[in-house]
């Protein structure tokens, strides 16, 4: 293509209300324009990247031997009120009326409509395995939307959904999507990493996501450089102390803390590391119990984790009237010594097996040192793992140590089970003449959010330095003085001609500009290739080569030029 023929429309700035460097880049260099809050359209040069990375995920799940449908993006709402999604989905489901006040949503995902179908089409063993997938466009109404293409309200994805007779059978087909999904992102030159997660709203039992490594990701990981493990915080089990509880070594005694409501304070006051301070946290379960939770003064908490432990549930933070009124003491001086009788206990690991802590007296202006378990008060009812992993931390599969990075989630893979097959009475005859439920898979990916990650992990000064396989173009061909010498755009238009008919992915810069505003678009837009044809290299008989993520350039016989460049796009 020819810019002359390309609705290219760049910037020097970016709107103000951009706020990542992909949603900024996205917009300076024209590849979507803003609509409305969350909403954006894809414009021409966009739509080349984003059918890019769509023909990738395309080619790895029809090798994977997924089938492509397209589902409606409107769904009645009966389907969902089969599954109790109609209203446990929340305010993110954009629910809507036709002309007959029937109710229906903008889907936000399609895993009803696919049970729907399995329900009415596939009635026998005989027909399972059975992998349908689209890619098709999404809305979900975001409560804050941001991030221009990172977090919009409307965004294309690759949804796939597996059917299989037997738990065996789901567990291949998830690794069949494990694996076609690591190929996408490979092939699409990313720095990724697959984490073990949380099912979260969609539900099921084993799930994995799939994150592209940059500082603006807004979930943070755990991974073992020295080994493969990886998982999202959420997930991340955080081990007990190895080394055995140490013996008292000091007497139980009050220290004043008059103004010292925090543990890093309290810390601070006694010259002793926060390390050796716990701090309790009051919640209420999902019972309406309190329950009171123990963490190491410099740890979090990971809800999590929390709402997992038996008896907990969806839970919620006490109240400061609901402390008040349970401990007779205001936060900030909260402690397990002398804790309302019975109040359920959950410490976590590290603190169980803590010794001489010190923690709130549970009255104003007190905290306690030398606190002991055994001694002091009564081991924890429960101790379990509630709390966010470290950096450092041991790592799960014993091969090394914890390190923490931020991740982008572009894909996201779970083991459904029977989980919409049984509440949808989705069923099929198994080789025994049974009826049972589908087990099933459900595997997406974030096209469009692929784009906005692949910048925040690729881009410099001057712009988009995309990876080969999802730039707009894989080559420019920049003709300095198209318009005023009739040897440059005869040269010009003939190795443009050669590099296409070579198969090259090319563009010709053919507008009157300046040479360095022709670079400094090209350069904007992430064209990982550039040859620059002009006056003087034809004399020399060369051609100007330049690579966009390093900056080296050099020169290349102009005899020679389309096989160095078919060598160089194929390396």
């Amino acid at each position: 293509m020819r810019t002359s023929q390309l609705y290219l429309s760049t910037l020097k700035e970016a709107p103000s209300e951009a706020e990542l460097v992909s949603h900024k880049l996205m917009l300076r260099a024209g590849l979507i324009k803003r609509l409305g809050s969350g909403l954006y359209t894809w414009m021409p040069l966009g739509m080349r990247v984003l059918r890019k990375v769509e023909a990738v995920v395309r080619d790895e799940m029809n090798r994977a031997g997924a089938q492509e449908l397209l589902m409606p993006t409107i769904q009645p709402a009966e389907l969902w009120q089969e599954t109790g999604r109609w209203e446990l989905f929340g305010p993110q489901m954009l629910k809507i009326k036709d002309r007959h006040q029937r109710d229906f949503c903008f889907g936000p995902t399609h895993e009803e409509v696919v049970t729907d179908i399995a329900r009415l089409e596939l009635r026998s063993y005989k027909q399972l395995p059975v992998n349908f997938y689209q890619v098709q466009v999404k809305f979900r109404d975001e409560i804050r939307p941001r991030f221009g293409v990172m977090r919009a309200r409307e965004f294309v994805m690759k949804d796939a959904y597996s059917f299989d007779a037997t738990f065996e059978g789901l567990q291949a087909s998830y690794d069949k999507m494990y694996r076609a999904y690591s190929n996408v992102f490979a092939r699409l030159g990313l720095k990724f990493r697959a984490v073990a997660a949380d099912t979260g709203a969609i539900g099921g039992s084993g799930s994995h996501e799939f994150h592209v490594l940059a500082d603006a990701g807004e979930d943070l990981l755990a991974y073992c450089p020295d080994s493969d493990y990886a998982a999202n915080v959420e997930l991340a089990e955080a081990l007990a102390p190895t080394a055995p509880r140490a013996q008292p070594a000091e007497a139980m005694r009050d220290v004043e803390t008059p103004r010292q409501t925090t543990c890093e304070q309290v810390a601070e006051l006694m010259g002793i590391p926060l390390q050796r301070t716990v701090k309790l946290i009051a919640v209420i379960d999902a019972g309406g119990k309190l329950v009171i939770v123990l963490l190491r003064g410099d740890h979090s908490l990971n809800e999590v984790k929390l709402s997992k432990v038996a008896g907990i549930g969806e839970f919620r933070f006490a109240s400061e009237e609901e402390i008040r009124a349970a401990f007779n003491c205001p936060p900030g001086f909260l402690g397990p010594v002398g804790a309302p009788d019975g109040t359920r206990v959950i410490a976590d690991r590290t603190v169980a097996a803590m010794s001489d802590f010190v923690c709130g007296a549970n009255k104003p202006k007190y905290h306690i040192a030398g606190v002991n378990w055994g001694r002091d008060l009564a081991e924890p009812e429960t101790v379990a793992d509630v709390r966010n992993v470290v950096e450092g931390d041991p790592s799960p599969d014993g091969k090394g140590t914890l390190s923490l990075c931020r991740g982008i989630e572009v894909g996201h893979v779970f083991q459904l089970r029977t989980k919409y097959s049984e509440a949808m009475s989705a069923t099929f005859t198994d080789v025994d003449g049974a009826q049972k439920p589908f087990e099933m898979g459900c595997y997406g990916i974030g096209v469009s959010r692929i784009v906005g990650a692949a910048i925040e992990q690729n881009f410099d000064e001057r712009g988009i330095v995309f990876p080969q396989a999802l730039a707009p173009f894989a080559l420019a061909l920049v003709a300095v003085g198209y318009h005023r010498s009739d040897a440059v755009r005869e040269a010009a238009d003939k190795l443009y001609a050669e590099l296409g008919a070579a198969g090259v992915d090319v563009l010709l810069d053919d507008r009157n500009e300046r040479p360095g505003s022709m670079f400094a678009d090209m350069e904007l837009i992430g064209i990982p290739h550039r040859l620059t044809i002009g006056d003087k290299g034809l004399a020399e008989g060369v051609v100007e080569y330049a690579v966009r993520a390093s900056g080296a350039v050099s020169k290349v016989p102009l005899a020679d030029v389309v096989r160095h460049c078919q060598d160089v796009l194929a390396g």
